[in-house]
């Protein structure tokens, strides 16, 4: 069976042109912006950007998206720097990515195809290549059928771009319905399984603080910094694909799960934030959710726009549910705008000003989730025997022990405490008794 894929398609030497049209005015991320954004999505699959450039669309061609001009002028540019790709920073439709194909000569794919092509290469657990698979079929069923890589493939990805060792199928909208179906009864597993274990950490509660924010804004340095992980932490755009979760201890002792996500991105495909649910539920499921901001990037406050959009799209309620708002990278500033920033951080509430590589803010960070879980705590009397010390150990470890009365072999602890950490002391010490319930 021959390759649905001819050799003009095969990228040999990753030598690629980014090309940003700029459709209409976007407000505040257009241009260089989003140029430099894209060219930032090749770098991350390892491409050579031989040339990137925007180029102006006044009116949508049908056929090819920009004009016939800037199309036979970019073909001259692929033949004279003997380009392999064309990286068009926009939603293509199956007949414009097929006339640019065959105009330039060379491999075309769109924002969606390039995206999806790094969480190929990037996925890592089970699940994740599930979930980035189910988005890919989805895509490419949309391209009229275009060739897949086969699951025995030797590289990451998902075959946009081709490549030496890949094992390609031509396959029709059957078979990949077929897949899937099956990738979706797999998806729904994950889901059920991860309910469960929602439900487990209920039985035994321990409060979740997920960590959100735009690709490469620093969330799984600041992860490592506060948790003392080593997840892949990279300046690169999507360095973190599968999602980690670790427990941290607060400064009042109280234990709480910490939960690194993948990165959004202004367009995020549709078929991605639908495929990655399962995984996303973790975020809506989160007892509090911070979002990291690169504070340091020009585009900081549209990216927080994006992922705002993303958010709600999640069905996370903002007006209900504020977020923790962290400024990142506040040692990439200079110091007249650096103090500016913490200074803005302290007259608003719910903003904390760090810097994830130095550690700076990070402890004033952990006392500020401390306080926000806090605010939902209950202060409570609890009667127990003096002599069950690993009892009162427990209370000191776990809550804020405001005062206590002995009376011989009784004795009455005040305490300020989660009610789920007051639920795992009741299952855990039968014999206290809640006495009293102060506020």
């Amino acid at each position: 069976m021959t390759s649905a894929i001819d050799e003009r398609d095969r990228v040999e030497n990753g030598r690629a042109i980014v090309l940003n049209p700029e459709i209409r005015k976007r407000g505040a991320r257009d241009g260089e912006a989003r140029l430099e954004e894209a060219v930032g999505l090749a770098a991350a699959i390892e491409l050579d950007v031989v040339h990137d450039e925007t180029v102006r669309v006044t009116r949508i061609r049908p056929a090819t998206m920009i004009g016939g001009g800037v199309v036979e002028r970019i073909h001259g540019l692929i033949k004279m720097l003997e380009v392999d790709l064309v990286v068009v920073n926009a939603a293509l439709t199956p007949i414009q990515q097929r006339n640019l194909e065959r105009a330039w000569e060379c491999k075309v794919i769109d924002r969606t195809g390039l995206i999806l092509e790094i969480f190929g290469a990037r996925a890592r657990t089970h699940e994740g290549v599930l979930q980035v698979e189910l988005a890919s079929l989805g895509y490419q069923r949309s391209r009229l059928v275009r060739s897949w890589t086969h699951l025995e493939r030797q590289r990451g990805g998902f075959g946009f771009l081709g490549g030496p060792g890949e094992s390609q199928i031509e396959i029709d909208r059957r078979l990949i319905d077929q897949r899937i179906g099956k990738l979706n009864r797999e998806l729904a597993r994950v889901k059920r399984t991860r309910a469960l274990h929602r439900s487990a950490r209920k039985r035994i509660p321990t409060p979740v603080v997920a960590l959100v924010g735009y690709t490469n804004a620093g969330k799984s340095t600041l992860f490592n910094k506060l948790t003392g992980a080593n997840v892949m932490a990279q300046d690169l755009l999507f360095a973190t694909l599968d999602p980690t979760m670790r427990q941290i201890t607060l400064p009042s002792g109280q234990d709480v799960v910490l939960s690194d996500t993948v990165g959004f991105i202004s367009d995020l495909p549709t078929g991605l934030i639908a495929a990655f649910q399962a995984t996303l539920e973790e975020v809506r499921e989160a007892d509090l959710v911070v979002h990291v901001r690169d504070i340091s990037h020009a585009q900081s406050d549209t990216q927080k726009e994006d992922v705002e959009l993303v958010l709600s799209e999640l069905g996370l309620d903002l007006e209900v549910r504020t977020l923790v708002e962290v400024l990142n990278k506040i040692d990439l500033m200079q110091d007249p705008e650096k103090e500016e920033t913490i200074a803005r951080a302290h007259r608003n509430d719910d903003v904390v000003a760090v810097s994830a590589i130095t550690g700076e803010g990070c402890e004033t960070l952990l006392d500020y989730i401390d306080e926000r879980l806090a605010r939902s705590r209950r202060v409570v009397d609890i009667a127990l025997d003096a002599a069950d010390g690993a009892a009162v150990a427990w209370l000191y470890a776990h809550g804020d022990v405001r005062g206590r009365l002995d009376e011989g072999r009784n004795l009455t602890v005040s305490v300020s405490i989660d009610p789920a950490e007051l639920g795992r002391f009741q299952q855990r010490f039968k014999t206290a008794e809640l006495i009293d319930t102060v506020g």
